[in-house]
């Protein structure tokens, strides 16, 4: 929504649909919020548009403690982007800021550092180093309020660099000190400050309708002893599985059972031998269960089609899942599950504490191109090594694809299912299928509708 009138409407109409897509600011109390707030509605005159949290912020804004605009879903806008503006975004998201500075995110885009700030603030009202805060001070409150650790270790838990920035931004953004916003959780299920903690819960948000029993029938399908597990009775199943990350390793595991709010969300709790890796697991999770998108956009496109018509009235907010590990999810397309957990079996690196039926972590690319040189799997394998092919959250799809090409024995079908999962495309359609362009930009959720009707495999 460009215009400020329309954005206006969504927000006297408290349309969550736009939660995380624009957020609004009141002048006369300097509060930001998302669009479906509940407060009493501000006068038009009074109310500011911002395109994300951090240029709310940058202008001076703090965030609303009722609607908590810092937890809504990312804009779906940047799943679907392929620009550098979409790729800065995603790589953000993932920590690449606060692990490798401006300079690091701007050497993954191929651009300078000075351009990623210039298109960045120009779009966004925002540049990099304001974005990354952002969503570190989202992660200081979530470790805040759920955790008992004590706050300089969640300072440096969260990405910053110095308790004193983490108390400046917490005051800056939140209007209150780390205590105070401790101090504010819900008394039910407050951890005690000090006490330890089995692991961090979560609440994953999504928008709109989320069609969880597809997506956990295809997990439960997929899923590859040792990594990954799914237990309960459909409608109640938790799916588990190990995370290889940047400073360490994890455990997740999310809840079938979709919650209903102001928005919705997906229970889940993660277990980390390094707080730092929280954000990034977080992202890995809301790529894996395709937490970000918009399903009133996708439905509104596929519905229109006279094929796919009573599929989407069926499963409205059906949703294409993607990867927690894209090298992974590359390595399993070309292999199958039974192959999968064989090198799980010989080559994955073994949890130091197993929980469960969680024993280890998938082999990397590196290990197994060393261990299985010949072969498409052989190949594959030495290419995601050596960089040749990148299947990051901030790679270029196009990039990817060509490389994939290049791969002796890598057929169009499987690299198709490649941008489907590990790169998030939400376009891409396997060849000889009758995808029409009239599903585009949408071809993903289209096959993913005709997989769980039974019409295709």
């Amino acid at each position: 929504m460009t215009d400020e009138d329309s954005r206006y409407e969504a927000v006297r109409s408290r349309d969550a649909r736009f939660d995380g897509v624009f957020f609004f600011a009141v002048e006369t109390t300097g509060i930001y919020c998302r669009p479906s707030c509940p407060a009493v509605t501000p006068k038009r005159a009074h109310v500011r548009f911002f395109p994300t949290a951090a240029a709310a912020q940058g202008a001076g804004f703090r965030a609303c403690r009722r609607c908590r605009p810092d937890a809504v879903p990312g804009s779906a806008e940047w799943n679907v982007r392929a620009d550098v503006v979409g790729r800065a975004m995603r790589l953000i998201a993932d920590g690449v800021v606060d692990r490798e500075g401006v300079a690091g995110l701007a050497a993954r885009l191929g651009y300078s550092a000075r351009q990623v700030q210039r298109q960045l603030t120009a779009e966004l009202g925002a540049g990099p180093v304001a974005l990354a805060r952002a969503q570190r001070a989202h992660t200081a409150r979530v470790l805040l309020q759920t955790t008992g650790l004590p706050v300089t270790e969640i300072a440096f838990a969260a990405g910053f660099a110095s308790v004193r920035q983490f108390n400046d931004t917490v005051r800056a953004v939140y209007a209150t000190t780390p205590t105070g916003l401790r101090a504010a959780a819900p008394r039910k299920g407050r951890p005690r400050p000090g006490a330890p903690t089995a692991g961090v819960p979560l609440r994953l948000a999504h928008r709109g309708p989320y069609q969880a029993r597809p997506l956990f029938d295809l997990l439960e399908r997929e899923a590859v002893p040792g990594v990954e597990e799914v237990t309960g009775t459909p409608g109640a199943r938790t799916y588990r599985r190990t995370l290889r990350l940047p400073y360490g390793t994890g455990i997740a595991a999310v809840e079938e059972r979709a919650r209903t709010g102001p928005g919705g969300w997906l229970d889940a709790r993660v277990h980390l031998t390094d707080l730092r890796d929280l954000t990034t697991a977080v992202q890995r999770l809301r790529r894996l269960f395709d937490l970000d998108a918009d399903p009133y956009a996708v439905d509104e496109r596929l519905g229109a089609d006279a094929r796919l018509a009573p599929l989407v009235a069926a499963r409205p907010g059906l949703r294409s899942p993607g990867a927690a590990d894209p090298d992974e999810v590359a390595v399993r397309a070309l292999v199958g599950r039974d192959t999968a957990a064989e090198l799980v079996r010989r080559y994955g690196k073994r949890l130091d504490a197993p929980c469960g039926g969680l024993t280890h972590l998938f082999p990397e690319a590196a290990v197994l191109a060393g261990a299985e040189p010949g072969g498409t799997l052989g190949a594959l394998t030495a290419a995601l090594a050596d960089g040749a092919v990148r299947l990051g959250p901030g790679d270029d799809r196009d990039a990817a694809r060509d490389a994939l090409a290049a791969v002796p024995g890598l057929d169009d079908r499987t690299i198709a299912e490649i941008r489907t999962r590990a790169l998030g495309d939400p376009d891409a359609a396997p060849p000889g299928l009758d995808a029409p362009d009239s599903w585009r930009p949408w071809r993903s959720y289209a096959l993913n509708h005709l997989r769980a009707a039974g019409e295709l495999e």
